[in-house]
């Protein structure tokens, strides 16, 4: 029998990607949530600095965005390339410079903002961990975007489900599915933004340095981990060992790292603020 929800026959096909088009220009969804979600995280950022950490000059800050951005396009479509689709890009090299045809890994993005991070850091002088802790705050903002962007595009869909909420995607066949995008916006936006938010609260909050790294590590790849049993893996890898997804494999070292430097956070002897 088909597992159909009551509710998402009716909506998710009005759902457009493109949000407007100007000649042969196309604003999509996915496009909005990335510039949207980069500028709101760095006026957090901006914020952040000047009520709380004040470990970073405005200026730094502002020059901080072109850095973070670069790191975030070439590694999220570098760790797409290699992570998720490799046979297919090795056989179609100049197919990896379209990003407009979809495709980006957080992980890799991740990575990418890390390098970018560590040449920012070395080249204006400025902590390395102190930088991140900010980072680690606003992140979750471009999270939560983004996964309401693939729900919109109708990617990245969940595995079959006959729940009261289950949605029929176009790309899903005829039957219902987990909003799974929907999940990730919740645990690793909404929920991971919320907690972050909490512990930078706390005195001696960025004093601590990478403790905020290291809940956002950890709370990203718990939150990755528990949503990956709802989302149908990527259809050219499949299930991997024990019925795991890349998804969950990649966000093992986040965890461990994470877990690292809350423990080093812990045991280093706290920085007043400069």
């Amino acid at each position: 029998m088909d597992l159909l929800p009551p509710l998402a026959a009716l909506a998710f096909p009005e759902i457009d990607p493109v949000l407007f088009s100007l000649g042969p220009l196309a604003i999509r969804w996915y496009a909005l949530a990335y510039v949207v979600g980069l500028l709101l995280g760095w006026l957090y950022v901006r914020r952040l600095n000047a009520q709380w950490a004040k470990t970073m000059q405005r200026e730094d800050i502002d020059d901080l965005l072109v850095w973070v951005t670069v790191g975030v396009l070439l590694g999220g479509r570098l760790g797409y390339v290699l992570f998720y689709n490799l046979p297919y890009y090795a056989g179609n090299p100049l197919a990896a410079l379209a990003i407009w045809q979809g495709g980006m890994s957080f992980h890799g993005g991740l990575l990418g903002v890390v390098l970018a991070s560590v040449l920012f850091a070395r080249r204006r002088g400025v902590s390395l961990l102190a930088l991140s802790d900010l980072l680690a705050c606003a992140t979750p903002i471009g999270l939560f975007l983004g996964r309401l962007a693939n729900f919109a595009n109708g990617e990245l869909f969940g595995r079959t489900s006959d729940v009261a909420w289950a949605v029929v995607f176009p790309g899903g066949g005829p039957v219902g599915r987990h909003p799974s995008q929907l999940y990730e916006a919740v645990l690793e936006g909404l929920a991971l933004f919320v907690l972050l938010w909490l512990l930078s609260r706390r005195p001696g909050a960025f004093a601590r340095r990478g403790e905020l790294t290291g809940v956002f590590l950890v709370g990203y790849a718990l939150a990755r981990m528990v949503a990956e049993l709802f989302r149908e893996p990527d259809l050219q890898i499949g299930f991997l060992a024990g019925g795991s997804t890349m998804g969950q494999w990649l966000s093992l070292p986040m965890l461990a790292g994470g877990l690292y430097l809350i423990w080093r956070a812990r045991r280093a002897q706290p920085l007043a603020p400069s």
